[in-house]
């Protein structure tokens, strides 16, 4: 499975702030691959037939930090894993192997962390845990580092692109008003800088559907950017049209490019990016949706400035 089908699913985000722990390092080079919990996994695996007890008690129990941090919304406990592990056997067992070329993706993954350090100086570099779940997460960034879902890989095609998007995730610290406008800046940015330190495009596809109907989507947006409704734009569609998963990352990279564009001091624009305090004025800024902004202020008889109070 090709990541930009993985994405789909990959980020049931947490909507709070990620904030880095200061004890990481700032040394990109000290980058950490913790894989462990592959082995805990598979040992208890192969206990489910023969074991009365459930195996996967243990397997928590032993779980680095990503398996703690995973637990709390993913895993939840060792009776919800053993659930589906059962149900989705040969699914597990797909991936038992995935893991096996990981060493020729780590200088990858290091140059990506050295590229990041370029454009924001300031950077953190989390462990990167690989853990196995409950298959309804991909990936996801922790107070704790970066975790990926390793069920959901059958290859590890982009999964550098992946690593570098959660890395992000772990940098911002995008705070102002809950809505929708400000969780598609903070995906969108993730790809975007994640994009920008790795190469790699990880939302093809509804990057794609985007750009084929950027019109019709940037003025339904503009009507909805400040609701807390997060419905077919982020995490899930309504199935109204063919529109896939996840617009939002789109919308938001949109934003975050055009914003990075106009600044002259382009490390700054990273920084700006990364620490976001009022969306609505970022938005104005990057000068994206003002056109759209203006024909739907002139049809309720307000003002454009009024929009981004």
């Amino acid at each position: 499975m090709k990541l930009k089908f993985i994405i789909l699913f990959a980020i049931i985000y947490i909507k709070v702030p990620v904030f880095g722990q200061s004890n990481f390092s700032d040394n990109p080079l000290d980058a950490v691959f913790e894989t462990k919990d592959s082995d805990n996994f598979w040992i208890a695996f192969d206990k489910m037939d023969k074991s009365k007890e459930n195996p996967f008690v243990e397997y928590i129990q032993k779980g680095s930090p990503g398996v703690k941090a995973f637990t709390e919304n993913r895993i939840i406990n060792a009776d919800s894993l053993f659930t589906v592990v059962k149900k989705r056997k040969l699914d597990y067992e797909s991936s038992r192997n995935v893991l096996d070329g990981l060493s020729s993706k780590e200088k990858r993954v290091r140059a990506i962390y050295s590229s990041l350090k370029y454009w924001y100086p300031k950077a953190k570099f989390p462990p990167i845990y690989f853990v196995y779940g409950r298959f309804n997460s991909g990936g996801t960034s922790a107070p704790e580092g970066v975790i990926i879902g390793i069920e959901k890989l059958q290859n590890l095609d982009g999964i550098s692109g992946l690593i570098a998007h959660e890395l992000i995730h772990y940098q911002q610290n995008i705070t102002g008003k809950d809505m929708l406008l400000k969780w598609c800046l903070m995906e969108g940015g993730a790809d975007f800088i994640g994009e920008l330190i790795s190469g790699e495009s990880i939302n093809q596809f509804s990057y794609k559907y985007g750009a084929q109907n950027q019109n019709k989507l940037c003025q339904e947006f503009v009507t909805r950017l400040k609701n807390t409704d997060y419905q077919d734009w982020l995490y899930g569609t309504s199935n109204k049209d063919d529109r896939p998963n996840d617009l939002g990352y789109w919308i938001g990279y949109k934003i975050i490019e055009s914003y990075f564009n106009k600044q002259k001091d382009k490390q700054k624009a990273i920084d700006d990016i990364l620490n976001i305090k009022d969306p609505l004025q970022f938005l104005k800024e990057s000068g994206f949706l003002n056109t759209d902004i203006e024909k739907y202020q002139k049809a309720k008889k307000e003002s454009l400035d009024s929009f981004f109070k």
